[in-house]
């Protein structure tokens, strides 16, 4: 857990928070030993097993109830640690935060929120693989987790929220996405309506909102297309010398343009909807990611997000009488049909 220490050791650097590293404590110390932390607030606890990245989620919580993951969720759950964050496996994660901590009252299924960049500024996508299948009122929780997020943590004081689709017109699109924006309508929120996958990156929107399925596929292709766009110019560049000296004059311009694609600026993606504060870190996370994650979650703790979610949940919430009344249609309709 080299980077993990490495980042946690650089956040209490940054600030006062306090860190709980938890996995293998000969493994973590051993690590710990490479770096004065005298004057930082650095505990390590204690947990045997490991999740892998092949374990499935019966697996880890059943069969694996001492791991690192089920071990600091539990911390949060008896109130000795205030938030997780975690660069293991996420759906594990996920799976395991719901089973310690459960969800939020109201909320139906918990959802990650990925920052992404724009050019003027960065949006929300959210969800970006917490829930694959989905009906239209997880994604209208969604829009208002999404709402509260950009609010009360990216500082947007009204966030413009779109569905993402295959086109702007309302009638395009699947029923899920048809349907959501039916009910967005009603809300009292600053729906701007559907948005396509070439809008997002020009700012259209702030917080943009589909399934777990469509926003995973999106943010992996957004981060494989910053990568391979990285490789093609390293390649042009030694292809003459020319080109060596232009990319010398711009190297500054070219840096900040990856500062921003670079998702360790950023250290997770928060999982909206648990009891809890749960910050979901990349598989590849290094130190700086581990760091920025910890001060994310830091952050949501100070700005006490999940009351503003529970006061948006309630606001902005479907009625349920409402909901009743869709469900009921849509059953007659499975029976005409």
């Amino acid at each position: 857990p080299e980077e993990v220490v490495k980042g946690a050791i650089e956040a209490a650097e940054a600030s006062d928070v306090k860190v709980i590293l938890v996995g293998k404590q000969d493994c973590i110390e051993k690590n710990l030993k490479k770096y004065s932390i005298d004057n930082l607030s650095i505990q390590v606890h204690h947990a045997s097993q490991v999740v892998s990245m092949t374990d499935t989620s019966f697996e880890a919580i059943r069969r694996k109830k001492d791991s690192s993951i089920k071990v600091a969720l539990d911390l949060v759950k008896s109130g000795k640690a205030h938030a997780v964050y975690s660069a293991g496996n996420s759906s594990i994660t996920l799976a395991t935060a719901m089973f310690v901590l459960g969800r939020l009252p109201q909320v139906q299924r918990p959802a990650l929120a990925g920052i992404i960049p724009t050019l003027n500024g960065r949006f929300v996508l959210i969800d970006v693989g917490g829930i694959v299948d989905c009906h239209p009122f997880h994604l209208v929780q969604f829009a208002i987790m999404g709402h509260v997020f950009a609010k009360y943590i990216l500082n947007i004081e009204n966030p413009k929220l779109g569905t993402l689709n295959i086109g702007k017109e309302t009638i395009r699109g699947n029923e899920l996405v048809k349907k959501t924006f039916t009910f967005l309508q009603k809300r009292d929120l600053n729906f701007i309506g559907n948005v396509e996958g070439g809008d997002v990156l020009q700012g259209k929107a702030d917080v943009v909102i589909c399934d777990g399925f469509v926003g995973n596929v999106a943010l992996k292709m957004g981060e494989g297309m910053a990568e391979a766009f990285l490789t093609m110019i390293k390649e042009e560049v030694k292809k003459s010398f020319l080109a060596r000296i232009g990319v010398i004059l711009i190297k500054r311009s070219l840096k900040n343009v990856f500062k921003r694609w670079d998702y360790s600026e950023h250290g997770g993606a928060p999982l909206l909807g648990v009891n809890g504060i749960v910050i979901v870190g990349h598989g590849r996370s290094k130190a700086k990611a581990v760091k920025n994650g910890i001060r994310m979650a830091d952050k949501f703790v100070a700005q006490k997000i999940n009351l503003h979610l529970e006061k948006g949940l309630k606001e902005y919430e479907v009625p349920m009488l409402e909901k009743r009344w869709h469900r009921l249609a849509e059953k007659i309709k499975e029976i005409v049909s």
